[in-house]
Parts: C-alpha cells; structure tokens; sequence
C-alpha cells in the first residue's frame, strides 16, 4: 500500500510540474518571437505550396499511400510472430540511432510494432517530400528539415507510456525520476532564452586551466576584442615563422586545447611552433556596434602586429577553425587589397566556407524573412544570445543533441555525463548585433564574399581572387554545418594553391584527432580543378590523423628553426596566465 501511495503522490507532483511545463511551451506557441513567428510562415507557405502541389499530381501520393499501407500490413503481420527476436525487421532506423537500443522494442510484439509503425511513418512523409514535383530543391530542404524536426520530436522513445525503459524505471522508482528530471527542467529554465536548453554536462563540471585549456603559456596582449595567449616551448629550437591560430568567435578556443591527450595546441608546440591563440571576448549588448570589419582589423591584424613586436618575425603561418577561417581569409584579401606586405604566409583553413551558397542544414533559415526578424532581434537585443544560437545549432542534430537529453535528463532523471566536448559546446558566447546582422545578410544570405570588390572591411573592397598564399584546407566528410562540397567550392574563389584534405567524421571530431587515437584517416591528392565528386574519387585514403600530414606541408614551406622563444621577456612580460580571463566569462 505504501509503494501505491508514494507512487500516486509522485504522480500528483509530476502532473503539476507537467502543467508548468505545458503553460510555458503554450506562451512561446502563443506568444512567438519575431524570428518564430517568421519561421511558422515561411512553414506554412512551403506546406501550403506542397498540398498544392499533391493536389496536381495525385498519382504520386496515391502510390505513396499505397505503399505505406502495404509496409504497415506486413509491420502488424510481423508483431504476431513468436520469435521476433531473430527476424528481420520491415523497417529498420538509420545508423547511429541509438534511440531503440532497449531489447524491448525488437523482442515486445507492442513495442515493436510501436516502433516499426513510427520508423515507417517519418520515412514515408520525408520519401514523399522528395519525390514531389514542382517543388525546388530549397522548398524541399526546408520541408524535409521541419518535418524531420516533428517526426523526432515525436518519437515514441520520447514518451513513458510508449518507451519500456522509461516505463519500467518510472514504476520501479515510484516515479522518482520524474520528480528529479523535473528539477534539472526547473534548473534548465532558468538559463534558457526563446528555446529550453538542456544542460549536456553539469554547469561546473570542469575548471579551465586545471582540467580543461592546459597548456602552459602566458596572455601577451589584450584589448576590447581579444586576449592574445603566446604557448610556452617544449622544444630547443622552433620554427622561424609563429602560428597564429584564430578560432571562431562563436564558440570559445579551447575546443583546441581540451585536455593533453586531444590538444591541437599542446601538440602543435611540442612540434616546435611557437604558438599565438586569438581567445575573443565574450560580448555583451554594450559591443552591439562591433562589426565583423573590426574582428578583421582590431582583431587578426592586431594580434599580428603584436606578434612582431615580441618576436621580431614579421609574418606567420596561420590557422583558422570555421568562422575564424573565414576572417583569416578577409584578413588576407583585406591586406592584399591594400597592397600592404602579406603578413599571412600560409592559411590553414579547418572546415571553413568561402562561399556559403551551400550553407548545410543552416540553410534552411537562410531566407529574407528569417533573416529580417534576425536582424532587429538582434538590433533591440544588442547581441545573439549564445544559448539560443547554441541549442539551435544542437537542434541540426536533434536526436543525438537534443532529443537524448530531453529524455536522460527529464524522463530518466539521471545527471548528464561530465564530458569535456560537452562541456565545451555548452560553454556558449554570445554574438554582437552588428557583427551577427552582417554574416547573416552578407555572408548566408548574398553570398557576397566570393564577388569581387562586394565587400569592404574599413572602407576597402576585397576580393578573394587577390589572395595568392599557400591554403591547407581541411574539411570533414560528415560535417553538417560547413558541407565540404561547399568549402571545396569556396576555395576555388582564391589564387592560392590549395592542398585540400578531407578527413572522416564530423565537423568537431574530424578536426579534433590526434595521432595516438588512430580514429579517422582523410582523403587527399585529388585534382582541384575537378568537381567535388570527381576529386574524391581520385583521391587517396590514409589510416590516421591529418594532424601530420599538415606538419609536413607547413614545414616544406618554411623550416628554417630558431632558438625557442620565452613567453615572458622583459619589454612584453605577459598579463598573466594562460588560458587567461575572456575565456572564464559566461553568459
């Protein structure tokens, strides 16, 4: 009687909590944003278009139709078999989906049947996006997108009643997971913006510069935008030229510099480069006039400038990750523009676009409506709040980074797991007005960098066409934010020659792959002058890390060796340690 009654209190509780929930999500419904409200139009005229469009083409709905009930027959036909364990399923999930890895949902008749009707649900509705004529490919991309979003919002595996893990744990807590995954919701709510944002990690769970953003070294420069970080020697003698490696302002450098064991930087130093690391300030709405033309100027050729200084080499070997690629190649064609010496001898461009005419699933909010409602958020705000940006970019991958939260954290009731990439991706930045407003327009939007003289940087036209320089572009198979059939098209807008690599994974996992872990190998040695599919079929496979492979290109260039630099001499004596003190803000 006891256990009845601890699990009917638990329920009474858990349906309060529950209302709590439904009111909140009911006013966002009620109550959308601009940028939310842009999106639900721009949803219905695409839906609007493709019923129109059904409509006028019945025969192709009525064989889809037909299809999925013939699927569904033989899926119920299946349920009544007794050893459903050794039989093949009518429907199986992609790869990777570890929503259904519970015995329950092959071995149960219910639960399996639950599944299989759920699987063949979403790939019918997605099969029949595709297969519709007079849509264009942009229409469909938004359909498949959104469609994809509620199919997995969806999913019986997000539910008690139709998950047997949850339901089994639910009864044999008396419902205390619910009560403990509605205090991590509470917590949750108070950090999030216009979306819930799930916490993927404990909030303190790792402290930068004990356990995360290792590597000795000493910040040597700092002004409004940045913290410049010189990286203690570990070798006799290093390279001439210093790397400067300018990391995207959307997320914070230490994705580079984890732990020992996965450190790009760390590694880079015990190489013998001297490494400089550009760590941006984490802006608020009293930077909103902060423009991506002032990131390129009072940013990368600040940070160039000051190395100089220290160390008396006036160019260097540079390396930008994603967005901090893309600056690193205006800085170039900015100093090419204005026939200045190049102080950029050599770009290494990790998954960076160039041209953003495929932008990957961002894509799909990259329309004059959406992108109007983002600008005056972003005019009244002051900034592009890091958490909302953050759980929108989590939500291109929604099952694995949404979705499994969702459920480990609310239903299950469980802490996520400390892990150090996790930590990282929730360790957002914020984005200033000015800066956000001109990416999305002309960048996402126009498309404007690869046109020449289309963009000035302090009253200078730039055109890519000028940058001459050695480019190692290195772009990853599976990436989902910069497509490398678009980073592969990008560079093609310069005069460098480029040597481009291809590694496996994604766009984080790809790059972050150091040679002790033998996880990934790339592709290189293709024709650029070829397209994209044509390259990668005459490339070559290598087993392991790129990490190598572009040590041995940038050391061809130039390998002359110097004795190690000090981090600390006395006309720049440092502020103080590394990972110094822009990177510690939070929002």
């Amino acid at each position: 009687m006891n256990m009845e009654t601890d699990f009917y209190t638990s329920m009474q509780k858990y349906w309060q909590y529950s209302q709590d929930l439904m009111n909140q999500f009911g006013q966002q419904l009620t109550d959308p944003s601009p940028v939310q409200k842009a999106l639900y139009e721009q949803q219905g005229k695409d839906v609007s278009k493709w019923l129109e469009t059904l409509s006028q083409h019945p025969e192709t709905m009525i064989k889809n139709q037909s299809d999925w009930w013939q699927s569904q027959i033989q899926i119920l036909q299946q349920a009544f078999q007794t050893d459903l364990k050794n039989l093949e399923p009518v429907v199986k999930e992609e790869r990777g989906d570890r929503r259904f890895k519970d015995e329950q949902w092959q071995e149960n008749p219910w639960f399996n049947y639950i599944k299989q009707s759920y699987l063949l649900l979403g790939q019918s509705l997605l099969k029949s996006i595709e297969e519709t004529e007079g849509l264009d490919d942009k229409q469909k991309e938004r359909l498949a997108f959104f469609a994809r979003q509620t199919i997995n919002s969806l999913s019986p595996s997000n539910f008690i009643s139709t998950n047997p893990e949850l339901l089994k744990l639910t009864l044999d807590s008396k419902g205390e997971n619910l009560l403990k995954g509605f205090e991590l919701f509470k917590k949750d709510m108070e950090n999030s913006q216009d979306m819930l944002r799930i916490s993927m990690t404990e909030e303190n769970a790792f402290k930068l510069g004990e356990e995360l953003a290792t590597t000795p070294g000493r910040v040597v420069f700092q002004n409004h935008l940045f913290e410049l970080i010189q990286y203690c020697a570990t070798t006799d003698d290093v390279l001439e030229r210093p790397l400067l490696i300018v990391p995207p302002f959307v997320n914070k450098y230490y994705i580079l510099d984890l732990q020992a064991h996965n450190s790009l930087v760390k590694w880079a130093v015990d190489q013998g480069h001297t490494v400089y690391m550009m760590s941006w300030k984490n802006p608020t709405s009293s930077m909103a006039h902060i423009g991506f033309e002032d990131y390129v100027v009072d940013g990368v050729v600040s940070a160039l400038e000051h190395i100089e200084k220290i160390t008396g080499q006036s160019d260097v070997n540079a390396m930008g990750y994603c967005i901090g690629g893309t600056l690193l190649t205006t800085t170039m064609a900015y100093f090419a523009a204005k026939r200045s010496k190049q102080r950029i001898k050599s770009a290494t461009l990790l998954t960076t676009l160039l041209d953003f005419s495929q932008p990957g699933e961002l894509g799909v909010f990259i329309n004059e409506p959406t992108i109007a409602a983002l600008e005056a958020y972003n005019t009244q705000n002051g900034i592009m709040n890091g958490h909302s940006l953050g759980t929108s970019f989590s939500m291109l991958r929604e099952n694995s980074l949404y979705w499994n939260y969702f459920v480990n954290n609310y239903l299950k009731g469980q802490n996520p797991m400390n892990m150090d990439l996790l930590y990282w991706n929730g360790d957002s930045t914020n984005l200033t007005a000015s800066c956000h407003n001109f990416m999305l327009r002309n960048l996402y939007l126009e498309n404007k960098l690869i046109e020449a003289k289309a963009l000035s940087i302090r009253g200078t036209k730039i055109d890519l066409a000028k940058v001459k320089q050695p480019i190692y572009m290195l772009s990853t198979r599976d990436d989902h934010i910069a497509l490398w059939q678009g980073t592969f098209k990008g560079v093609t807008n310069t005069s460098s020659p480029v040597t481009y690599v291809l590694g496996e994974s994604g766009h984080i996992a790809g790059v972050i792959n150091p040679p002790q872990a033998n996880k990934y190998g790339y592709y290189c040695g293709g024709e650029l002058n070829s397209t994209d599919s044509e390259w990668l079929e005459n490339a070559t496979h290598h087993q392991g890390s790129w990490w190598p492979h572009w040590q041995s290109w940038v050391t061809e260039l130039h390998g002359k060796k110097v004795p190690a630099r000090a981090t600390q001499i006395e006309a720049f004596p440092g502020i103080y340690d590394a990972p110094g003190e822009y990177v510690k803000e939070k929002i």
